[in-house]
Formats: structure tokens, C-alpha cells, sequence
């Protein structure tokens, strides 16, 4: 079931990506496992999937120590870890020193701290950082006006690799809304790339705009609902 989903969702990106006139393989997928048991992120990973999205660290670390049993040091070892939710400043050290990447910096204080507790043994951590174009109250995300500045500081941290930006934009059933907002984010991620040319990644899109996020130049969606189903209305730790 999980690997029919699965490459049902490759699919779509394929045929989205071949739509925009893109490069085949330029958008990467995220596979979103808030809330799912380890078990059925193994079975993503038995079908192929290696990145998977996690919204809280105390979860994400449970899993990945249940995964590690399930699936044994070394292949659990090649499965790539994003934060994607808020990060708190009692997480960061976790954080820092258990994912792979965090694509939810919206504060110098976190970035910091991320660039200090992130161990010396390990790769710098890729870090996007997570703008809040229109200045929902309910997200996160730095406004569009702080984000060069943000950006600079985050490019000169020491432990990290800033690759790009991560957005959420309001949902809309209209394709065309979606588009102008996705067109927005990336706007603001070529104004970025104008001062940081290394920067090469822009997170957006999810189950049900995905196809809009990948015409205006997502380089990664973020998907779960259409790999694992409805998500369980589970509260976590964050």
C-alpha cells in the first residue's frame, strides 16, 4: 500500500516536473512521517524513500532509535532525517546533533545554537530557512523583509550549510492562488541566491499542491498524506 502510494507520488512529480520543461530528478521528495509508527516509515524505505520529515524531535528521535532495532545499524544510517516543525531552544541540541537537516530556522538565537551544539564529528547540518510570506499568525517563519539579513548571518555560522528556503504558503483549492504564492517564495529565494549563489534548495509543496510548487520551481516537496494516508490527530512533544 505505502509503496503503490509511493510511486504514485513519484509519478506525479515526474509528470509535474516534464510539465514545467524541468530536468528530470531536479525536485526531490520529502517523504512527511509526522505521526506514523516506525513500522510504516520502514515500509516507505523498503520501497525506496530515504528523506523523511519530522515536525518534533522528541518523536523523530524515538523512531529513529526504533529503526536503528528494526532495520539494523547501517541501513538505518543511510535514511536522511529533516526537521521540518518548530524548533525550541531546549531542542536544539538534539536537533544539532541527531538530523541531518533543519528546515525550520526562522531566528538568529536558533541558528546559533544549531551552529555551536552541531558536533564537529558530524557534517555541517543544511539548514533552510522558513519564511512566512503572509504573516499568518498560526506559522512560523521569518517575514519576507528579515530574510536577506537572516540569510547572511545563518551563511557565515561555522557548523552549517544554508541551502536555501522552506515555506508553507496559505492553502488554496485554486491552482492559479497557489501558483502566485509559490511564485512569491521563489522570488524571494532568487533575491537571496542574487547575494548566496550556493544556495540550491526551495522546500514547498505538499500532497495537494505539489504540482503548483513544482511549476514555480520547488527543488523538494514535502509529502506525506498521499505516501501514508490521513495523519493520525496525535499531540507530541516538540
Amino acid at each position: 500500500m505505502i509503496g503503490d502510494n509511493l510511486q504514485a507520488v513519484i509519478s506525479r512529480i515526474a509528470a509535474a516536473t516534464a510539465e514545467a520543461g524541468r530536468a528530470p530528478g531536479s525536485v526531490r521528495l520529502l517523504a512527511a512521517s509526522k505521526t506514523q509508527p516506525p513500522a510504516r516509515i520502514a515500509e516507505a524505505a523498503a520501497a525506496g524513500q530515504r528523506a523523511f520529515g519530522e515536525n518534533y524531535v522528541q518523536e523523530a528521535i524515538g523512531k529513529m532509535d526504533a529503526l536503528a532495532q528494526m532495520l539494523g545499524e547501517a541501513r538505518s544510517r543511510a535514511l536522511e532525517w529533516h526537521l521540518i516543525g518548530p524548533v525550541q531552544s531546549n531542542k536544539t541540541r538534539v536537533a544539532a546533533e541527531r538530523f541531518d537537516w533543519v528546515q525550520c530556522v526562522d531566528r538568529e538565537k536558533i541558528a546559533r545554537r544549531l551552529s555551536e551544539q552541531r558536533p564537529a564529528a558530524l557534517a555541517p547540518l543544511n539548514v533552510l530557512i522558513e519564511v512566512n510570506l503572509s504573516g499568518e499568525a498560526s506559522k512560523s517563519g521569518v517575514a519576507a523583509e528579515d530574510a536577506l539579513a537572516l540569510a547572511r548571518t545563518v551563511a557565515g555560522l561555522p557548523r552549517l550549510r544554508l541551502r536555501g528556503l522552506m515555506a508553507i504558503p496559505a492553502p488554496s483549492r485554486d491552482q492559479a492562488v497557489q501558483r502566485e504564492r509559490f511564485r512569491a517564495v521563489r522570488r524571494l529565494f532568487e533575491r537571496l541566491r542574487a547575494h548566496n549563489p550556493a544556495l540550491d534548495t526551495l522546500s514547498m509543496g505538499m500532497s495537494d499542491d505539489m504540482e503548483a510548487a513544482i511549476a514555480e520551481g520547488a527543488t523538494m516537496v514535502r509529502i506525506g498524506s498521499a505516501i501514508f494516508g490521513a495523519r493520525a490527530k496525535v499531540k507530541s512533544a516538540a
